[in-house]
């Protein structure tokens, strides 16, 4: 390859792995910021955990007897002389209600409230940041999360519902998200947000796309590098949002107490980045892998030759199934838009483009071959071990020890000198009257006793004692 070739490549790949690291970025502030239903959920994972809920207690508990008179409102409670002890029952309701307030926040009503409250403050941030006239009318360019209803709950669970909503302000329990100062470089990054994700997304691939086509020897390395490119990319951005989590907090929290929370906010706020962080190196080690694949190793050589015959008879087949693959991506993924369809396009013309030059390739190295001749040597080596492993003949050899009930002291082993039906004292035949043959064969049957008798007592079924009299006793004339 020339060398500026070589040096373009190089670049192609630095600059695919900068573009992959910022697209991440982008699609996480397009989804989680710009989408309403990506908020809305974000939102209640933010409320289920323990330590937001209890920083939204104590701030609504804190908006409560800022904009009521709690004391006042016992006053005209409490009857008679009672109602002295206003002040007191105001301090103390103040406690219960601090520490009440996270219990009141896990109830189904006040999450309800909550959603509610984030759905409408979003939908109006994206009005006012589409700058749609009568949102920013209406609005004054300013958007706020509006937590009246869930103040007033508050107070109904403390015994102050009465009258309440009439006497709160209007900008009671209202958190600022927009101001009308910051509308116009909202609007402004609204849009290059928008149309980053999508450009982002797509130039990327084609970015490593155009790096594998001019490469022209040793396309494997590229395709390679293009995965570790990704892989990069995606631990890069898992490392920078747990280091500027720490950062981030400190610059705009200053309050100890409130940290944990700001904390857990950021967690469960980025957790989207993280889950397309993960998609990306994901991506990536199927890049790596493809490479690997077409690379000039033993193993993917390996791996090739049994892809050989479906590759070459087979192809549209896989052609085929790559897209159903694409296709239940597609309708199983939430929230697919144009920058999805776009980038899974494009994906899945790079994957089919690397199958046709994987069968390319495989048709090269193994031209005519069958799914037969891959499992040849597989039947082979089974075929081999078997005949090695010499089976039947050690089947043939294996005697099982014969087992009778002890008599007279001995432990079952047959006595095989002693044939039965012979004549003479004892019913035993005299040695001379013993023919060669079958002197031979008691011979055999006596050594077959004693191999036997050495194999119990290896198994541990004869103790020493036991394995030295049996012994004695064969062996005894």
């Amino acid at each position: 390859m020339k060398p500026w070739r070589r040096r373009t490549v190089k670049g192609l790949l630095v600059l695919g792995a900068l573009l992959a690291f910022l697209s991440v970025f982008a699609i996480w502030v397009e989804r989680q910021a710009l989408d309403t239903g990506e908020w809305v959920n974000t939102s209640g994972q933010l409320l289920q955990n323990s330590t937001i809920r209890s920083a939204i207690g104590d701030y609504l508990v804190e908006q409560l007897y800022e904009n009521v008179d709690v004391e006042k409102e016992l006053e005209d409670i409490l009857p008679g002389e009672t109602k002295e002890l206003a002040g007191p029952a105001a301090g103390g309701l103040r406690q219960v209600a601090g520490t009440g307030a996270e219990k009141v926040l896990e109830t189904g009503t006040a999450q309800n409230l909550w959603e509610t409250a984030n759905r409408t403050a979003h939908e109006q941030l994206m009005a006012v940041l589409e700058n749609k006239k009568e949102a920013v009318e209406t609005a004054n360019g300013e958007v706020k999360l509006n937590l009246g209803s869930m103040l007033t709950n508050l107070a109904g669970q403390v015994g102050l519902a009465k009258n309440l909503a009439e006497k709160l302000p209007p900008d009671a329990g209202q958190i600022t998200i927009l101001r009308s100062e910051q509308l116009k470089t909202a609007q402004d990054v609204v849009i290059a947000i928008k149309g980053l994700a999508l450009l982002l997304s797509i130039v990327t691939f084609l970015v490593f796309g155009l790096a594998i086509y001019l490469t022209q020897e040793g396309r494997w390395v590229t395709v390679l590098f293009s995965g570790v490119a990704l892989i990069v990319a995606g631990l890069l951005v898992v490392i920078l949002r747990h280091v500027a989590g720490g950062v981030v907090v400190d610059q705009l929290v200053k309050q100890q107490n409130v940290k944990p929370a700001a904390e857990a906010a950021w967690s469960i706020g980025t957790s989207l980045m993280v889950s397309i962080a993960t998609t990306v190196i994901i991506v990536g080690a199927f890049f790596a892998a493809a490479g690997w694949l077409s690379s000039p190793t033993g193993s993917a050589r390996g791996t090739r030759r049994v892809l050989a015959p479906a590759l070459s008879r087979y192809l549209p087949y896989c052609y085929g199934a790559l897209a159903v693959i694409l296709g239940i991506y597609l309708l199983s993924a939430s929230g697919v838009g144009l920058r999805s369809f776009l980038t899974v396009v494009v994906i899945g013309i790079m994957a089919a483009f690397g199958l046709h030059e994987l069968s390319k390739q495989t048709a090269e190295e193994f031209p005519e071959l069958t799914f037969g001749d891959v499992l040849a040597p597989t039947r082979k080596r089974i075929a081999t071990a078997v005949s090695d492993a010499n089976l039947g003949e050690r089947a043939s050899k294996i005697k099982l020890p014969e087992v009778r009930r002890p008599s007279g002291g001995g432990m079952g082993i047959p006595d095989v000198r002693r044939p039965t039906g012979g004549r003479g004292a004892g019913g035993r035949r005299g040695a001379a009257s013993i023919p060669p043959a079958e002197a031979m064969r008691e011979e055999d049957a006596r050594l077959s006793s004693l191999e036997r008798l050495a194999t119990l007592h290896e198994k541990g079924v004869l103790t020493d004692e036991e394995f030295a009299a049996e012994k004695a006793r064969l062996l005894k004339d």
